[in-house]
């Protein structure tokens, strides 16, 4: 199961918070705004100030703002910071210590839809989420003969 960590999902929230203000604002109103312990949302926020996603400001109009624009910032720069690489396999593409990396027969399909993953996370910005209504992330695949396109199965292209 793909599943974002609770982390990400707090760092989301953030800066989809973030990027529908101008001014700076604290850990504190962001974690009570949401429900969120303040000591996480602290963390949460250090480490995307450490990743360039977040400037932080001190003094008594500081706290933290986007570090750009929010067209810049992916929801894949979101997860990365918090979580590091999008991964849907154990292995990875230098991981040749697996036992059975020679032989496996999933790896490399598996590879592809993570790109393909990784690819609409990228193509999604915070503005889009941030966007009333969000816009659907367009993804490519290929052809698909065996899925219906009416009551029999046709092949792709022969509709």
């Amino acid at each position: 199961m793909l599943r974002l960590s609770k982390k990400a999902e707090y760092a989301l929230m953030a800066l989809k918070d973030l990027a529908a203000r101008s001014e700076a604002v604290s850990a504190r109103e962001i974690a009570e705004r949401y429900g969120i312990p303040v000591e996480l949302m602290a963390k949460v926020l250090q480490r995307l100030v450490r990743q360039d996603l977040l400037a932080s400001h001190h003094g008594t109009r500081g706290g933290y703002q986007l570090s750009r624009a929010a067209s810049r910032i992916s929801v894949a720069d979101v997860i990365e910071a918090i979580d590091g690489p999008v991964m849907v396999t154990a292995c990875t593409r230098a991981d040749d210590d697996c036992d059975q990396y020679e032989t496996c027969n999933i790896r490399d399909p598996l590879w592809r839809i993570k790109d393909q993953i990784v690819h609409a996370l990228n193509a999604y910005s915070l503005q889009a989420l941030a966007a009333a209504e969000p816009p659907l992330v367009p993804i490519s695949l290929p052809s698909r003969p065996w899925q219906k396109r009416s009551a029999t199965l046709e092949p792709a292209g022969e509709v």
